[in-house]
């Protein structure tokens, strides 16, 4: 065990956050801390490192752990370049390399015992350099900056000039290079585009040390962790294997929670019921019947009724009306910023009903798309076109569709005049904001909730195309639950970016990827991304096939890719035809044979050795048809 956490308590006027709060982890996990907004994830993480004090309970380390922190805000102040802010974080290593040189230079001035002396520390001090990763440092650095999103040019950068989320970067960079042997990590996934993400959960995935992290990124903790540790209600349970073990597991315990408490209410009532009508009937011993069950009664310790359904917002998107077929055509699309080209000649459509998710890396111009959409910025040329009947609903992941000095009713109240106060608490309340809460200034709410105003007015828009600008930021985990289920219910047209790969893997129906200042087609959620990247990267890039023309090239790949994949989208939908028709008819046979076993237990029927005979031996003709429609239904739900 290399840290435990013993009954950790921590309250503030509002109420309590922790109670009783204790978990411990060993040497080489990788665990997750989860739970809602305001759960006390990151109160936990800044109590576990002394930042703050708990008001009760203890935190043991391991003898000599070395521990390592990354908070969500950096404020890193350094007139350091990023290259040596980070090259210095390992000071011992180039301390001891330049000792070493200095004994080098020391062995020319001496001979004999002194030199055998110098030899034999240089020979240490060499292999300790060199187990320490001291011959491989400089590699390592460059390694890290480059995986985190820095390219060589971004080296010399002043640690001053760079923003929030390069500063966010820079630090994660060292904390990774420390090695130390606890890594706490609070929303590391933040500011990192989906390729970062990917290299860091490699590294995290081989570290040879412990990780705990607290993220909303569920794709990322799935991958990597093999410990959940949740807080609900301000205590903490802890569960063994990744997030989808963790969610699986909990249900069953929520299912068995509500059954046990329903239970008891029921038996509570029955005692209840029965204690009545014995002192109804006004006997002495009935009268001590019933107070001797009332005994019984009192004893009982009552289950505390379970959290049912989190709380988490309820919300429905549906179009007012419907658009036509194409729903969006661009063409040639170009973009510069400062002389620096984004993209060129960029050309897709989309179809009513696709939900198409649009990614790359940062700063490619994925936003900048949408914004020339939305006809918010101009494009230096190309041309947009939006279908029949289109009604467009953004959303902005700055948010500056909300008015920062207006309260969250006035916001909603302004731009919906006929709704009428009650229908519009009503609709705030589905969105977690109640009572007092819809006076609360926009400028004063969190991301989070920010967040939450502007999906409240996406769904009163009506809109039926919905185009969504990083739409998961800031939303914990049972909110982005709410969001997938309401899109994937949605009977309109969605194009969005986002960073969030469970997201995309839960809600796209076709995938675009911003990649060389092209862009690369998948028919796809994010698991056929991944299965088809290589592979299609280097028809649309040129990687292999350079003599091509680029027109010809794109052209070919374009349209084999698109065929192969629009033959496989019809492989798997003739697939789940032929799972739904096979389960109607495993449906008709199994309540056949229901019927059937009921007539053989009549009497006049068990009686009758013929009829029963009958009966038996189309009972077992079912049967066989089912053994092997079973047996067809299980070979073709693996193929799915």
């Amino acid at each position: 065990m290399i840290l435990s956490c013993n009954k950790i308590n921590k309250s503030y006027v509002t109420g309590d956050v922790l109670v009783d709060v204790s978990f411990h982890v060993e040497a080489n996990d990788k665990a997750a801390i989860v739970g809602v907004n305001g759960a006390g994830k990151s109160t936990l993480l800044k109590i576990i490192m002394g930042l703050i004090p708990a008001d009760s309970g203890q935190v043991t380390l391991a003898k000599d752990c070395k521990i390592g922190y990354l908070a969500q805000h950096q404020e890193l102040d350094s007139n350091q370049t990023i290259y040596n802010e980070v090259y210095h974080v390992r000071q011992d290593l180039l301390d001891l390399e330049q000792k070493l040189r200095q004994m080098e230079e020391d062995m020319n001035k001496l001979s004999g015992e002194q030199l055998t002396r110098l030899l034999a520390d240089y020979e240490t001090l060499s292999g300790q350099f060199d187990l320490d990763g001291g011959y491989t440092y400089k590699s390592q650095v460059s390694g890290v900056l480059k995986g985190l999103g820095f390219t060589e040019v971004d080296y010399q950068q002043p640690i001053n000039a760079l923003s929030g989320g390069q500063k966010t970067r820079v630090a994660l960079a060292k904390l990774l290079l420390s090695k130390p042997e606890i890594i706490l990590l609070d929303e590391p996934t933040n500011h990192l585009d989906i390729a970062s993400v990917a290299w860091l959960e490699n590294f995290l995935l081989n570290y040879k040390g412990c990780v705990i992290v607290v993220s909303h990124d569920r794709y990322f903790i799935n991958k990597i962790v093999n410990k959940v540790i949740e807080l609900e209600d301000a205590t903490a349970t802890s569960f063994t294997g990744n997030y989808s073990d963790y969610t699986m597991k909990k249900e069953i315990i929520q299912e068995s929670l509500a059954k046990a408490y329903e239970n008891q209410q029921a038996e509570i009532k029955h005692q209840e019921a029965v204690i009545n009508k014995l002192k109804q009937f006004n006997r002495e011993k009935s009268i001590k019947r019933a107070e001797s069950r009332q005994k019984m009664l009192d004893k009982i310790d009552v289950l505390k009724k379970p959290i049912s359904q989190r709380r988490s917002m309820k919300f429905h998107l549906e179009p007012q009306i419907t658009s036509g077929n194409d729903v969006l055509t661009v063409e040639e699309l170009s973009k510069s910023f400062d002389n620096k080209e984004l993209f060129h000649n960029l050309s897709f459509e989309i179809k009513r009903g696709e939900r198409l998710a649009l990614i790359g890396d940062n700063g490619t111009g994925k936003t900048t798309i949408l914004k020339i959409i939305n006809e918010l910025i101009p494009a230096d040329s190309g041309k947009i076109s939006l279908g029949a009947n289109v009604s467009v609903g953004y959303y902005d992941q700055e948010h500056h569709v909300l008015h920062m000095e207006k309260t969250i009713f006035d916001e909603i109240s302004d731009d919906y005049p006929n709704l009428t106060n009650t229908q519009i608490r009503t609709m705030l309340s589905a969105f977690l904001f109640t009572e007092e809460d819809v006076f609360k200034q926009i400028k004063d709410l969190s991301g989070g909730e920010r967040g939450r105003v502007s999906l409240a007015k996406l769904m009163l828009s009506n809109a039926n195309f919905l185009i969504l600008d990083e739409p998961t930021n800031h939303l914990d985990m049972v909110s982005k639950e709410a969001l997938e289920y309401a899109l994937n219910h949605y009977t309109g047209t969605v194009l969005y970016v986002s960073h969030d790969r469970y997201f995309i893997n839960q809600t796209a129906t076709r995938i675009i990827e911003l990649k060389g200042k092209t862009l690369i087609n998948y028919i796809g959620n994010y698991d056929y991304y991944l299965e088809k990247v290589e592979e299609l990267s280097k028809l649309y890039l040129k990687e292999e096939t350079k003599e091509l023309p680029k027109s010809d090239l794109t052209d070919s790949a374009s349209k084999a890719d698109w065929k192969s994949q629009k033959e496989e989208q019809a492989r798997i939908r003739k697939i789940h035809n032929q799972i739904k028709s096979i389960e109607e008819k495993i449906s008709v046979l199994e309540e056949e044979n229901a019927g059937l076993e009921e007539e053989m237990c009549k009497p006049e029927i068990a009686t009758n050795i013929g009829k029963l005979s009958e009966l038996n031996k189309k009972k077992t003709a079912n049967d066989q048809v089912l053994e092997e429609l079973y047996e067809k239904w299980e070979e073709l739900s693996q193929e799915a």
